[in-house]
């Protein structure tokens, strides 16, 4: 069946922000994946841009694009904050190493991965974008989950058939974490972004007003 007119309208409005929310993640997570460099200062940098970044772009395309739908644009908004404040925080606190990195990274994800979680389940049946906003928030609670079952203690020292030498320790394990997390919904991002694009065109009006099927 195809989209309805009021469907296809919030759909032509509402693409570019998951698409854009994809390049913040997609680029922090080449450099993660790229870099040598996994202290955890440094994974708290290149979290707090991206937090930074993505609320920014929640809050402003929220602002401008959800007027039709006030408590998905309330959610968005509140989302929006919290990224931002733990972009902030997670900047300043980037020399007060693992538990901080835990701390803030685990905090942000609880926060608005349930926000954009009952964002989508409370969206249901009334917008076209509840399956991505339940997917990602999911995504981001299970990001939380991982860093809190990963042993801050861990320590593993390489070596064996690959001889390879050095240390696997826990921030290494988190840092690739949230690579890997943000290269996941950066993906998700684009691929729902261009679905939606590719949906907005409005189907047809037959005389009496009805939309055909």
């Amino acid at each position: 069946m195809s989209d309805s007119v009021a469907d296809a309208h919030q759909r032509a409005r509402y693409w570019p922000i998951p698409v854009l929310r994809a390049v913040p993640a997609a680029i922090v997570a080449l450099v993660i994946t790229f870099s040598t460099n996994h202290a955890a200062g440094y994974g708290l940098l290149l979290f707090g841009a991206f937090a930074l970044v993505d609320g920014a772009v929640v809050g402003i395309g929220s602002a401008a694009r959800l007027r039709d739908d006030p408590r998905s644009r309330r959610t968005a908004l509140a989302q929006a904050a919290v990224s931002v404040v733990a972009g902030i925080v997670g900047i300043a606190c980037n020399g007060f190493g693992l538990p901080a990195f835990i701390t803030v990274v685990v905090a942000f994800a609880v926060l608005t991965g349930a926000l954009e979680l009952t964002q989508g389940l409370r969206s249901r049946g009334r917008s076209p974008f509840s399956r991505d906003w339940s997917t990602i928030g999911g995504i981001t609670l299970l990001l939380a989950v991982a860093f809190l079952v990963t042993p801050p203690d861990y320590s593993q020292q390489l070596g064996g058939v690959e001889q390879v030498t050095g240390t696997l320790d826990a921030s290494i394990v988190l840092v690739g974490l949230l690579g890997a997390y943000l290269a996941i919904t950066a993906v998700f991002h684009v691929i729902a972004g261009l679905s939606h694009k590719w949906g907005t065109t409005a189907p047809a009006v037959s005389p009496d007003g009805a939309p055909h099927a």
